[in-house]
């Protein structure tokens, strides 16, 4: 996952563009990947496909032939989806092009201007201060003409015998700059799922992930994919898994979705503090996926929330907030979610007026009257209990606070033993 994100890092990425192809194509070298183009001027419902914007140079320069901002520095300095311009204002004509954070002086801000054409430039707000009388020349080398919005699909499919359980959905945006946590991060735990998932033997469901841009670029996703509601199950939107902070989960519009109380069973479980919360409309794509003409169960799982941290939309975005260690603690999550996917069923109990005697069957301790070592045991019970034909091991492990790794352990132990059958 670090490779990946240090090669990514510095690649300019938006709604469209090289950068977009550039980054789809290192997550090719990992992942089976299709890659799709949607050509400008298309109408994705209530949409259209933008015009596509390369740049290939942008800066300006002082009055003494000083550099004040340079693309080719860092990215962010330049206004996404800024119009060609080459020339030379004075400062209080250059001024209402710069844009700044006085609260972060030493930072620069990722500003966009989508859907308006204009230019502009990104600066640390002490260097806009610093700013003397004079005339700037101003160079944005730049292309907006039509061509493509770029996105890129991996799909598994599943590979066990039986009815057809559906597709989970794993979307991560991939139109930003050099932000690491708010767009590499969920890149990343994504493309390492994909391989995991790849290499397991039985997937009872599909699982499809889907890297683009983001809101016009999930629009695009679901203008072209009309069968989504009846073939996705479950499904979480990737962001922000690399900084610091607890773990949060945003519910899917349903709220109470598999995928809703799945995700909450493995933050419970892990022990640690987390965060649940209720959908709303506004954040990232899962409100695309969740607007009422298709209402998909499909929640957000982050660390710290958009908006929630301060190196936001900022050059403090980068390498330095994320790390290889929480990557990995967030593709843990991630997995433990699919596990409780893939291992919830509903078993009918074979034995079930009375409890079956355990002891003969080896699933029991012989020594009676002892209080350790009986949490395994526990487990076995509370499964036999409400193991009816309709309660499923989720059901379960919300009603009995028992971690679902251990229910599915103790249901997988009395299916051998007999005494389960799968409904």
């Amino acid at each position: 996952m670090w490779s990946f994100v240090e090669r990514a890092y510095p690649l300019c990425r938006s709604l469209t563009g090289a950068g977009v192809r550039q980054t789809l194509a290192l997550l090719g070298e990992r992942i089976p990947l299709q890659v799709h183009e949607v050509p400008s001027g298309t109408r994705i419902l209530d949409w259209t496909v933008p015009k596509e914007w390369n740049v290939k140079e942008a800066r300006i320069r002082g009055p003494r032939g000083e550099t004040i901002a340079d693309f080719a520095e860092h990215n962010l300095h330049l206004l996404g989806y800024s119009a060609p311009v080459r020339t030379t204002l004075e400062l209080d004509e250059l001024l209402p092009h710069l844009h700044s954070l006085p609260e972060r002086p030493d930072w620069i801000p990722y500003r966009t201007s989508y859907y308006e054409e204009t230019w502009g430039f990104c600066l640390p707000h002490r260097r806009v201060e610093s700013l003397e009388p004079g005339r700037y020349d101003v160079v944005v080398d730049a292309t907006l003409e039509d061509g493509a919005l770029t996105y890129g699909e991996c799909f598994l499919a599943a590979t066990t015998p039986g009815p057809f359980r559906g597709e989970v959905l794993l979307s991560a945006h991939i139109c930003h700059p050099s932000l690491a946590n708010d767009n590499l991060s969920g890149l990343a735990v994504c493309m390492a799922l994909a391989e995991t998932l790849a290499r397991r033997p039985e997937r009872r469901y599909g699982y499809r992930f889907v890297f683009a841009p983001g809101t016009v670029g999930a629009i695009a996703w679901l203008a072209r994919n009309p069968d989504a509601r009846a073939r996705i199950a479950a499904g979480l939107v990737a962001a922000n898994l690399g900084d610091p902070g607890r773990f949060h989960y945003k519910r899917s519009r349903r709220g109470t979705a598999e995928i809703d109380r799945a995700a909450a069973v493995v933050l419970r479980d892990r022990g640690a503090d987390h965060a649940i919360e209720d959908f709303v409309p506004f954040g990232y794509d899962e409100r695309q996926y969740g607007s009422p003409g298709v209402d998909l169960p499909v929640g957000a799982l982050t660390r710290t929330p958009w908006g929630r941290y301060p190196e936001y939309h900022t050059s403090a975005d980068d390498l330095s907030l994320i790390s290889p260690q929480r990557l990995v603690e967030s593709l843990e999550v991630y997995l433990a979610v699919v596990e409780v996917l893939e291992g919830n069923r509903a078993y009918l109990n074979l034995s079930p007026v009375g409890e079956p005697q355990l002891g003969r069957r080896g699933l029991y301790g012989s020594l009676g009257g002892a209080s350790g070592g009986r949490a395994d045991e526990l487990a076995l019970l509370w499964v036999l209990n409400q193991s009816d034909g309709r309660n499923t091991l989720l059901d379960t492990a919300e009603r009995s606070g028992v971690a679902f790794a251990a229910l599915r352990r103790a249901a997988d132990r009395l299916f051998d033993a007999g005494l389960l059958r799968e409904t």
